[in-house]
């Protein structure tokens, strides 16, 4: 998988937080990320780590009482850079969809069910003050990159499809202004497995078609694992690893990673091998003075409780970092057999049934 250094997204000491009734929520702590014009970057972590919540502080997006502090430098490949928490409401609206666009969880509820998939489209574009009738055929090509047709959909109301189709039409329209940078929020939520692997198929074609640049949110670390040139690991609001994504399936150096994909099931991997994460993550309401995972973490130890480790490249390279400070250990205290063979192979080894 490649990976361009021109970087499109700088995101710098991000918080977000709400002010509850039994004290501030801060569902996204201290993240520090890059995203890179022209690659799709996956983010994952487990429901309520803060995916979502990080996603749409890109767009400024967090709703009231949801504050967003920090900075998010978006650069644009013809202009200046441009401060996304510091633009005014009209400003926001111009650079949404236009630089950035977003497909939010559940397609059944982002269309108005009472206009036709092609109103969708053309009210977008009247609203970004753009050529209907230029801005309609690149719509019809999207759809049809989509496998899709034009006619039929955009003629339909949105009842009138399936899920899978209703999915597509969305990213289609939010590609129909031509963005920077396309977010995507779980797209494959609700929908069966086939129809999931054939929408993770149809992203990375469009993406090379366009030249666009994706950021992929999911709980599903198998679902991105063909899709995504690097995979940012979450857990409890921070991002505890990102790197290149086979570096992350065959080399992962954070014991929640190694938990995580020992949990995840795959058709490569033997059932009996996969394992559930014992313990229960942090409550965005507590502080975290130390390491977000040591209380379920097999190689925690005071420094890990009482200190916070950096998200800091590991020795070697430039582009894995990873925030543990005994990564080193974690490949022999949480082991992942690549493959049902593998395992069945060591079995033998110990005595076992062949």
């Amino acid at each position: 998988m490649t990976m361009t250094s021109d970087t499109i997204a700088e995101v710098r000491d991000l918080d977000v937080a709400f002010l509850m009734d039994r004290g501030e929520s801060r569902v996204v702590r201290d993240v520090d990320m890059d995203i890179h014009r022209d690659e799709i970057l996956g983010v994952v972590g487990e429901s309520g780590s803060g995916k979502s919540m990080f996603a749409a502080s890109l767009l400024d997006g967090v709703e009231d009482p949801g504050v967003s502090l920090g900075e998010i430098t978006f650069y644009p490949d013809d202009g200046e850079p441009i401060e996304v928490l510091e633009l005014s409401e009209e400003e926001l609206r111009r650079f949404r969809w236009d630089r950035i666009a977003m497909v939010f969880q559940g397609a059944m509820s982002s269309f108005n069910p009472v206009k036709t998939i092609g109103a969708h489209f053309k009210e977008t574009l009247r609203d970004h003050r753009k050529d209907v009738e230029t801005g309609m055929e690149r719509g019809r090509a999207l759809l049809e990159d989509l496998y899709l047709d034009p006619d039929r959909v955009l003629n339909s109301y949105p009842h009138e499809l399936s899920g899978g189709m209703k999915q597509r039409a969305l990213i289609a329209l939010s590609l129909l202004l031509d963005p920077d940078l396309l977010v995507l929020d779980e797209p494959t939520a609700a929908l069966d497995l086939l129809m999931q692997r054939s929408i993770i198929d149809l992203l990375r074609d469009v993406q090379q078609s366009y030249d666009s640049t994706f950021l992929m949110i999911t709980h599903d670390l198998a679902l991105l694992s063909k899709l995504a040139d690097r995979l940012a690991i979450m857990y409890a609001f921070q991002f505890i690893e990102i790197a290149d994504t086979d570096e992350i399936l065959w080399n992962a150096s954070h014991p929640y990673t190694r938990a995580l994909l020992g949990s995840t099931p795959s058709l490569d991997s033997a059932i009996d091998e996969m394992k559930p994460i014992p313990g229960d993550k942090p409550d965005p309401v507590d502080e975290i003075i130390g390491c977000s995972y040591s209380s379920r973490c097999p190689l925690a130890d005071d420094r890990c409780v009482e200190e916070k480790p950096p998200l800091d490249p590991i020795e070697g390279s430039e582009t894995h970092r990873v925030a543990c400070f005994y990564y080193e250990d974690a490949a022999d205290a949480i082991y992942l057999p690549s493959s049902p063979e593998e395992a069945a192979s060591e079995t033998a080894a110990d005595g076992g049934p062949q």
